[in-house]
């Protein structure tokens, strides 16, 4: 049930995603927000993230804030996460343990916690001890004999040991290939080593890392149906919310980009199942005991499972989709939870739709997506004013720098609801015509298995 008087909350580091949902939550009376930081993915405000002072931004909240709130809320997965668990715990509020959050979001950490508590649903994995700054990435025969050391044998995937966005996530077959791959400018150097700072300044002063936060991780690539488990605990009880597919390019070497995701999941029951489980046990395998969380698995071809990530958050990405299939608003959820409150307790509004995508526009050509025509943006507006139409920046540095950290440019992400995905797959290549001309990418999201292959 609700309550009387709105709930006071601290949100840390917003998105667009969240945007929406919040400003109605506030328009409703349901909270009195307040909000802190800023959007690292836009400049100018990235700008800030070259001399942001974690510890002294914390200590500063917990001045300002100290008996104002009943509560502190973030998706952001960058610091947000872990600013808003350790200032919950300094004022004595509900909230997620510090200690769990970096267990979750240092890769290394979490795999070396899974193959202690539950090994089957892990793949092997280890960190490179070298920096992302460091000169020997340019180095062949100091790679060779670093993949050596770990036990690992090419290809691998390798990946940020603190990362998000899926930023430097690739395949790399050989010493040569993930050379080339870490052949980065030295602004890029610079900014990935100041987005992971701040975490890495937290985190040990919480846990004891087996590894710096600004390493990679290389672990053997898997083959299965990826799909994302959401749900929440409170006081060690979890609840699913729904399973999300994940559909990728499937057998090429773009295989790990994503190009949508799709609500609800047209799994089979057995494979929803032994995904939610599997999810609950790695939740309660972090010591996961209150807060919101997002679980990355393959499901492979002999009814297995294995973890990819662990995120102590909502799915901001997803947030519409669980609102127009479920009436569920993730948002409402997360800050009634974050002030301890159970939200089951909360009504769901009247569904909107049978099923829900999230479509996603990208290139590999080393070109970018023309920006979006205003009449197709007014026409997507007038026609379906439920969709929600991400766009990012379409200048050549902002698309030259995804194909160096993505190896590929994420220019438009749409999402929307109807009656079944065939209709959304029409109206995906739609809008992709009105919004950016013939020539756009035609992302599938009905004629092929949601596969993916590496992790």
């Amino acid at each position: 049930m609700a309550r009387s008087s709105p709930i006071r909350v601290l949100v840390l580091f917003p998105g667009e995603w969240d945007s929406d949902a919040l400003t109605q939550l506030e328009q409703e009376g349901f909270a009195t927000l307040y909000v802190e930081g800023f959007d690292v993915r836009k400049f100018p405000q990235s700008l800030r993230a070259v001399w942001f002072d974690a510890l002294r931004f914390l200590d500063r909240l917990e001045r300002r804030y100290r008996g104002r709130i009943d509560a502190v809320w973030s998706n952001d997965e960058q610091w947000g996460c872990l600013l808003a668990a350790m200032l919950a715990e300094r004022l004595e509020l509900p909230g997620t343990s510090p200690e769990v959050v970096v267990r979750c979001q240092h890769k290394l950490l979490m795999r070396r916690t899974l193959e202690q508590e539950l090994p089957t649903t892990t793949v092997p994995a280890a960190a490179l001890p070298l920096p992302l700054g460091d000169a020997r990435w340019r180095d062949t025969r100091q790679l060779e004999r670093a993949v050596s050391q770990t036990g690992l044998a090419w290809p691998l995937f390798c990946k940020p040991i603190k990362g998000t966005f899926s930023v430097l996530a690739r395949r790399v077959e050989s010493a040569p290939s993930l050379a080339a791959h870490m052949r980065l400018t030295a602004t890029d150097r610079f900014v990935l080593r100041r987005l992971i700072k701040p975490f890495q300044s937290l985190a040990a002063t919480i846990a004891e890392l087996p590894c710096p936060s600004d390493c990679l991780i290389v672990e053997q690539p898997i083959r299965g149906q990826q799909v994302n488990v959401d749900g929440y605990a409170i006081n060690g009880t979890f609840h699913i919310a729904g399973v999300v597919d994940e559909w990728t390019y499937g057998d090429t070497p773009n295989d790990h980009h994503f190009m949508g995701f799709t609500y609800p999941s047209r799994t089979s029951n057995a494979v929803h199942c032994k995904a939610t489980e599997t999810a609950a046990l790695a939740m309660r395998a972090m010591g996961f005991a209150n807060g919101q969380f997002n679980v990355e698995l393959f499901v492979l071809a002999d009814g297995s499972v294995r973890i990819v990530e662990i995120n102590p958050r909502a799915a901001a990405q997803f947030t519409t989709l669980y609102r127009d299939v479920d009436g569920r608003s993730l948002a409402r959820d997360g800050l009634w939870l974050a002030a301890g409150r159970d939200p089951a307790e909360l009504p769901h509004a009247r569904p909107q739709a049978a099923v829900a995508a999230s479509i996603v526009w990208r290139r590999f050509d080393g070109s970018g997506i023309p920006a979006a025509s205003g009449k197709g943006r007014r026409w997507l507006a007038k026609a379906h004013p439920n969709a929600r139409l991400w766009l990012d920046a379409t200048d050549r540095h902002s698309v030259q720098r995804q194909y160096r950290w993505l190896g590929s440019y994420r220019g438009a992400v749409l999402n929307c609801s109807g009656s079944d995905f065939a209709e959304l797959q029409a109206l995906g290549h739609e809008c992709g015509r009105r919004l950016f001309g013939p020539g756009a990418p035609q992302p599938v999201i009905v004629s092929r298995s949601p596969r993916r292959v590496g992790s």
